[in-house]
């Protein structure tokens, strides 16, 4: 009986840890959709509704039960997407033809793999994000005028969305993801300028957007793709969004508009092995995971901001 691929693959374990670390600060979905591991192939999405945010009954009476809580309910199978692809080393990049790469040359080529895998997860996240057909009517708005506009009235939307979302999950979303080109507007909203013309001669950060919003944190979608070498740049991100995710999420019980599952051991680097079709050591990265929304009334949409 021929063995399974996963029974024949040798993983690299310190290569993977480079893979599992590697950051790219352009890339702001997983602020949105925070990651967490799937336990296991047939693991179930946690949606969320009102559960975890009301109020319950804690007192005992002698003898009486003791209340139960559980928040989210599990839906859909998890159907996890596996991307996969290979860094490259020539061995003309090495002095000596006949040695292994080093950890630098090692490291690099992973995360070149890397770099590329989190901007096609970046761009499945904001085209979830972004899809009104995810949103019923109270949680989406069009702006009939754009926040590149200095006259717009940014904080207006922005309260209405908070109120939202309110209304239907009873705490004000924390975060706001706002596309780079609308957030360049917003730097030279005169409401938002007025604001901060005693306080800071610096522009306008994303920190300071949030203290005049009230929201914990803005993060800012600068993260483009090109369909071809001789394409022009396409904005990932082209609309705002209010949403209400935990901070610091360590397990998917935790209420969030959103996660992202990922593979138990994801991502994995397997053994380098050297290509003489092209001269090359090759390192095979491997990154299963699939974002959900978990919680769409936890989430504002707004298009028309640029």
């Amino acid at each position: 009986m021929p063995m399974s691929r996963s029974a024949v693959r040798v993983v690299d374990p310190i290569l993977s840890k480079v893979a599992l670390g590697y950051k790219d600060p352009e890339f702001i979905g997983s602020q949105l959709f925070p990651i967490v591991e799937s336990p296991n192939s047939g693991a179930r999405i946690i949606r969320f509704g009102k559960e975890a945010f009301l109020q319950y009954q804690l007192r005992r009476s002698p003898g009486a039960k003791t209340a139960r809580v559980q928040f989210g309910y599990a839906s859909d199978p998890i159907a996890l997407l596996q991307d996969a692809l290979e860094g490259q080393v020539p061995r003309e990049w090495m002095r000596d033809a006949q040695q292994v790469p080093n950890i630098s040359l090692g490291t690099r080529a992973v995360n070149s793999a890397m770099r590329v895998a989190l901007r096609a997860l970046e761009i499945e996240q904001a085209e979830l994000a972004q899809n009104a057909a995810n949103y019923d009517a109270d949680h989406k708005v069009t702006l009939g005028t754009a926040w590149t506009d200095p006259a717009a009235d940014i904080k207006a939307a922005v309260d209405t969305g908070k109120a939202a979302v309110r209304a239907s999950i009873g705490v004000e979303p924390n975060m706001l993801e706002i596309p780079y080109t609308a957030f360049q507007g917003a730097q030279n909203n005169t409401k938002v300028k007025e604001q901060f013309k005693y306080t800071s001669s610096q522009s306008v950060t994303a920190d300071m957007l949030a203290q005049f919003l009230g929201v914990k944190k803005v993060v800012v979608g600068q993260g483009v793709y090109a369909t071809a070498e001789d394409a022009d740049f396409t904005d990932i991100w082209s609309k705002a969004l209010l949403c209400y995710v935990p901070m610091n999420a360590q397990t998917i019980e935790e209420p969030s508009y959103g996660y992202t599952y990922v593979g138990e051991g994801q991502p994995l680097v397997e053994e380098a092995y050297f290509d003489k079709s092209v001269k090359s050591w090759i390192y095979p990265v491997e990154y299963e995971r699939r974002p959900y929304i978990t919680a769409m009334n936890a989430g504002y949409l707004i298009s028309g901001v640029q």
